[in-house]
């Protein structure tokens, strides 16, 4: 990841719908493309949050974790969207024999899961949301690392009270 980075104050979210609301209002101020990664324990609520951001974006239907497929395709208005989850990678180098970065060329936004299972093979991340487990919702930070993931947090801050 590149040197310059930004973070955004840390949001409190309680509850499951506000984590849906809060990647809903993510997916408003979207740059295309951008790669998003999703860390956090076991149940902290990265599938919520991307949820929240594929219902945003015009995805109708459920939303599932990739963690036994790795990655679930959707075919959206705004382009193609990956949902991809590393949970279950044993070795980084897997994600070169599935054509991960085929997955990049048509992408407008890629949203993963679990990154540090494929560190050394993942691209540089435009942006880094990091879920922790807080009294009794989550603390959610958000950090760019790329002129795109600037615009976003800058526009995500706006609108929201943390």
């Amino acid at each position: 990841m590149s040197s310059q980075m930004v973070t955004i104050a840390d949001f409190d979210i309680v509850g499951e719908e506000a984590m849906v609301a809060f990647g809903c209002h993510l997916s408003k101020s979207l740059p295309r493309p951008l790669i998003i990664t999703l860390q956090g324990d076991l149940g902290a609520g990265k599938t919520t949050l991307s949820r929240g951001v594929l219902q945003g974006l015009g995805h109708k239907g459920a939303v599932k974790s990739p963690t036994y497929t790795l990655v679930e395709p959707y075919k959206l208005d705004v382009g193609m969207v990956y949902h991809f989850d590393l949970y279950r990678l044993v070795d980084a180098e897997e994600l070169d024999y599935m054509g991960f970065t085929d997955y990049l060329e048509d992408a407008v936004l890629c949203l993963i899961e679990w990154p540090e299972r494929g560190e050394g093979f993942l691209p540089a991340a435009d942006v880094s949301i990091r879920i922790m487990h807080a009294n009794d919702g989550r603390r959610v930070t958000v950090q760019a690392y790329s002129a795109n993931g600037e615009k976003l947090v800058t526009q995500i801050g706006k609108g929201i009270s943390t």
